[in-house]
């Protein structure tokens, strides 16, 4: 046991990140090499809209989305760009991507090669965790079951080919975005994660080989303001994961058992109002995820203060460094085992958090699963429920938030405009003119022939790896990537989530507007209704849902057919039902 003192020696701290990636590759690589040299000891990139959904820069869809929120990758000529004096061989990288996962590794893997590096000494990992995605971050674009495919052929490759290399990060972060509670967050990303592995064993793949891939999948969870809560919540985690992997998988190491997690913590609940008062909430979130040896992240990234205002600028992402720095390098955290072991309190919450997690992974279970509870569209509905139960709690004053609901009013802030300052409009013009030159550069036989390749991998049960990485290294772009999967997967809408009728309320004000839209549906001659559309990209749908939702509390007729609606669309569509309001959530350029 490590004793205490001024001599003794220091657990090592875990990995500190900022997830950054904005504008141009050029831009994101100059913000990189800044903060590396701030003391930032791995990179975690954020990549556009049009990137993360496989378009390139010049198609419709992406219109305004260029550089938004993330870095544009169209192709080869932009990953040289982005990691331009970065040795690969030398670096960790996460890479927050999913859909188009496979693509942006053998963009990765090829650049690493042209710089010399070994596929043995890469490290970092890919997020690779697509079920979620239908679930709450709307980048997904093909089939459950197609994705899940590519999902395993990027784990069968990796474990091959780059040992070091994480190639799943099962994501609950975005779960509790979406509204889940601790024991949603913990039970829907574990059922996600025996959907892979269940997958991957149907594979046929060798035990011995079948356990290395369980010892090398990772975890990015989320951790919100019950820092004591979310500390339980984190040991309940690896507890589960622990027993998963014994006695449904049979893996016997208990290293390759082990719940390895990085960490964004919570975003959702920083405020516009009185946005100073995020500094405070950021550093007790890290506390859940930091305090107990046993439970202690592997790697921690913070939102900045302002982050709900839009994009960070270096100075604020600087400020969120300093602090996982301070509580690392400043206090005797470090110094001791688990100083929650042994504790009655402690225990008994992590019981109770595991036993409610088994319960929701056994509802999954019997409706076939993860994939299935997805297609049926019963966890959305769940997580839409739950952020309803949130949002309504902040309503009514039993969910307190200082700035928000009490407290409300206070000296104005000496800090000045906290606002990050919008992208330059000609971005993504000159990332247009960028691909159409590389499109300019390339052998147009070769580009056939690579996506005939990869077309024929994704007809057959050819991994989908080796001829991306070809793709990657003769020109192929992001957009062409993704368009040669479409014309052989199809594409892919989620339920919404929003079924069912209207919710009982009590509440005067609903009451008083449900009367209100009862008499003008009575002058209507029929029931006032209401289009809520969501154009753009972005897939954060919490706003629009719960409009929906709250916009039928009140008798509306409410019609919304989910994400990336064109205009075109959206007004073809309110002609359609006869619309006499349309409501449009517009996250595109935020997070």
């Amino acid at each position: 046991m490590n004793e205490p003192g001024p001599f003794k020696t220091k657990d090592p701290p875990w990995i500190f990140r900022t997830y950054a990636g904005h504008s141009t590759a050029a831009a994101s690589n100059a913000l990189y090499r800044e903060n590396l040299a701030r003391g930032q000891t791995g990179l975690s990139i954020a990549f556009d809209l049009p990137t993360q959904t496989g378009y390139d820069a010049d198609h419709p869809l992406a219109r305004g989305e260029v550089g938004k929120v993330g870095v544009p990758i169209s192709h080869l000529g932009d990953m040289r760009a982005l990691f331009a004096g970065i040795p690969l061989s030398a670096m960790n990288t996460s890479m927050t991507i999913n859909a188009t996962a496979p693509w942006l590794l053998a963009l990765y893997i090829a650049l690493a090669q042209e710089q010399g590096a070994s596929l043995l000494q890469l490290q970092g990992t890919t997020q690779n965790d697509i079920l979620k995605e239908y679930l709450a971050r709307g980048t997904h674009i093909f089939p459950p079951a197609p994705s899940l495919r590519l999902t395993i052929d990027t784990i069968i490759y990796c474990t091959q080919a780059m040992p070091k290399w994480n190639p799943v990060n099962v994501c609950s972060y975005h779960l509790q975005e979406a509204g889940a509670t601790p024991a949603q967050e913990i039970g829907f990303a574990l059922a996600n994660a025996i959907a892979i592995l269940d997958e991957l064993r149907a594979r046929g793949i060798e035990q011995r080989a079948f356990e290395q891939v369980v010892g090398r999948i990772s975890f990015f969870v989320n951790a919100g303001m019950r820092f004591i809560e979310e500390t339980c919540k984190m040991r309940a985690f690896g507890e589960l994961w622990d027993e998963i992997c014994l006695a449904r998988y049979g893996v016997t190491d208990e290293r390759l058992r082990r719940f390895r997690y990085g960490v964004q913590v919570n975003s959702l609940g920083l405020t516009e109002q009185q946005p100073e008062n995020n500094v405070y909430r950021i550093l007790l979130e890290m506390l859940g995820v930091t305090l107990s040896k046993r439970a202690r992240a592997r790697a921690v990234q913070l939102p900045a203060w302002n982050e709900a205002l839009g994009l960070p600028r270096p100075f604020d992402q600087q400020w969120s460094l300093r602090a996982q720095q301070i509580l690392a390098f400043e206090s005797d955290l470090l110094e001791y085992e688990d100083v929650f072991d042994g504790s009655p309190v402690i225990a008994g919450k992590v019981k109770a958090l595991k036993d409610a997690a088994l319960g929701e992974m056994s509802r999954i279970e019997e409706l076939g699963g993860a994939v299935t509870a997805i297609e049926s569209g019963y966890m959305k509905e769940e997580l839409v429920k739950s952020q309803g139960a949130r949002i309504a709690a902040i309503e009514s004053g039993e969910k307190l938030i200082v700035g928000v609901n009490l407290y409300a009013d206070g000296i104005d802030s000496p800090l000045g405009d906290c606002a990050a300052p919008a992208i330059d409009a000609t971005i993504e013009r000159m990332q247009i003119d960028r691909l159409n030159l590389w499109r300019l550069g390339r052998d147009d036989s070769e580009i056939v022939r690579a996506l005939g390749a990869l077309q024929d991998a994704a007809r057959s049960d050819g991994n989908i790896l080796p001829p991306s990485i070809s793709a990657a290294k003769v020109g192929v772009t992001t957009g062409e990537w993704a368009a040669a999967l479409r014309a052989v997967y199809g594409e892919f809408r989620t339920p919404t989530g929003i079924s069912g009728g209207a919710r009982p309320s009590n509440d005067d004000a609903i009451s008083t507007v449900r009367a209100r839209v009862d008499e003008v549906s009575r002058k209507l001659g029929r029931r006032f209704t209401f289009l809520v559309a969501k154009p753009g990209l972005d897939g954060h749908s919490n706003g629009a849902e719960q409009i929906a939702l709250r916009a039928r509390d009140c008798g509306m007729n409410v019609i919304y057919d989910g994400i990336r609606m064109t205009p075109e669309a959206i007004a073809a569509r309110a002609q359609e039902i006869g619309a006499h309001a349309i409501g449009l959530s517009v996250l595109s350029g935020s997070h």
